[in-house]
């Protein structure tokens, strides 16, 4: 427990001074006006209150990520903590920050328009099929693994129940794509974001009365996988791609536009983009100390479980045995809100992203739907492929966790060469330790995976190593041309 506890407090200090530092750096201005006041449509860029930004904002970015990949990352043991930790404060919070405050200056501009800015065109034609595709893996997951939630939560697991669940969410899916940010995502998110810090609040506070006997840092921080029967993933990279959501995640520059379109004051972007991936980062670090306990402290046992259990089973199951039958409801309605909600809003940002990619205005309910309506056909074939898989919803996760830090990695290079181009001294190093870091991460998980290349695991440092190497190399031959260029 005094690991988590030092970790916990570390997040809200990283919060308050780095946060505090990396604003300052980006020179964030009070007195200029933001898109959602020169470009309001009814539509998509509409002023709304602080808390209402900040509550969609976290919703949108929190996903199953911070739950399942703090569920699955906990057999890591410690080392989840620190990834938790040093993830969010110097590379989730900073990337999701610059993204969001980026496209503020840039008229709300989506992700690939950014990357296009600042890494060229070729990369941004790249950028936009990449981040499509990932919306729309994004999209069929957090149907899958909510259905799957709701179908226990009714009391009926037959797969019947859970094709009922998936259509009645793609119905919604749907609805909330086509319809104003205002009309339902403004409404019923901040409820829906309160029910998700409940439960991380709850169970807090279940950890504090049972005080369990956790791994701490001083025990060793390699993979503890092996003595719940999981091996073959070392903590580099298996961990970092693991815990994305409560560390790191490219999805969250493709929804930090979104919000960037809304709030109505540049000093919001603090609280909004940085403090909702601190937020982020406390709930994932959250379960993964309660994953600690059902995994290495008898938890599993207490609850009837196996230490082989699926990440939605140890939710339901965990929920149910600390909170009571009330407080397991509230709880699972924020873990069962939280991929819903980001799952509609995935579906909205590729709608704007190929919008913008066509210059195609979107206050036409016609437009929204010819854009519209070939992304759900893909979604519900990806669901359908998977569905029909046993192990579908690994594979599409699998997928999804690679392609998701890939694109975090593009995010942070097109900020560093902002950051250059802006000749904010070498503030730069801000993201390029952090871009160096998961490049070499991604290059050799794909590498090694067997999604990927399938070279052997033993090979994983050399790779790393020697892709961080020609990464800087080939960023400082570059950096004077960079600079000399005018900020954009």
């Amino acid at each position: 427990m005094y690991s988590f506890l030092i970790s916990f407090a570390a997040l809200v200090l990283g919060y308050i001074f780095y946060g505090g530092f990396v604003a300052k750096v980006f020179g964030a201005d009070p007195k200029r006006p933001t898109p959602a006041m020169e470009k309001a449509d009814g539509m998509d860029f509409i002023p709304m209150p602080s808390w209402k930004v900040f509550m969609i904002q976290f919703l949108n970015i929190a996903g199953t990520g911070p739950i399942f990949g703090a569920i699955m990352g906990a057999k890591f043991g410690p080392s989840s903590y620190l990834w938790i930790v040093f993830g969010c404060i110097f590379a989730g919070a900073v990337h999701d920050y610059l993204t969001g405050m980026l496209s503020v200056r840039h008229g709300g501009a989506g992700l690939p328009e950014l990357v296009g800015t600042y890494l060229g065109g070729k990369t941004r034609t790249v950028m936009l099929f990449f981040s499509v595709l990932l919306l729309l893996l994004v999209g069929a997951v957090f149907v899958y693994s909510p259905a799957e939630i709701l179908k226990d939560m009714a009391g009926d697991g037959t797969s019947r129940s859970f094709m009922i669940w998936v259509a009645v969410i793609f119905v919604y899916y749907v609805i909330a794509t086509l319809m104003p940010i205002d009309k339902i995502i403004g409404r019923i998110y901040p409820v829906f974001a309160v029910s998700l810090i409940f439960m991380a609040a709850a169970l807090m506070v279940g950890l504090f009365v049972k005080w369990p006997s956790l791994p701490e840092f001083w025990d060793g921080l390699s993979n503890r996988g092996p003595s719940v029967g999981v091996t073959g993933q070392p903590v580099f990279p298996c961990l970092f791609i693991t815990i994305a959501c409560g560390a790191i995640s490219g999805f969250h520059a493709t929804q930090s536009p979104l919000m960037a379109r809304c709030i109505k004051n540049e000093r919001l972007g603090r609280p909004v983009f940085y403090g909702s991936m601190i937020t982020e980062g406390l709930v994932a670090l959250i379960w993964a100390a309660v994953s600690s306990w059902f995994f290495f402290d008898g938890g599993a046992a207490q609850v009837g479980a196996g230490t082989d259990a699926s990440a939605p089973a140890v939710v339901t199951l965990v929920s149910r045995n600390w909170l009571g039958t009330l407080g397991a409801v509230l709880a699972l309605l924020g873990v069962v809100a939280a991929p819903i909600t980001s799952g509609d809003t995935a579906l909205r940002s590729g709608r704007l992203i190929i919008a913008e990619a066509l210059h195609f205005d979107q206050k036409s309910r016609r437009n929204r739907l010819i854009i519209s309506i070939p992304m759900f056909v893909v979604v519900a074939l990806i669901l359908w492929y998977n569905i029909a898989d046993a192990d579908g919803f690994n594979t599409i996760w699998r997928y999804f966790g690679w392609a998701n830090q890939t694109l975090a990695v593009f995010a942070l290079w097109t900020a560093t060469v902002y950051l250059a181009r802006a000749r904010k001294g070498a503030y730069w190093l801000i993201t390029l330790i952090p871009a160096l870091f998961m490049t070499a991460v991604c290059t050799t998980y794909i590498c090694t995976a067997k999604i990927g290349f399938n070279l052997p695991m033993e090979w994983n440092v050399a790779i790393g190593c020697i892709t961080l190497v020609l990464s800087a190399a080939i960023f400082f031959s570059r950096l004077g041309r960079i600079r000399r260029q005018s900020p954009a």
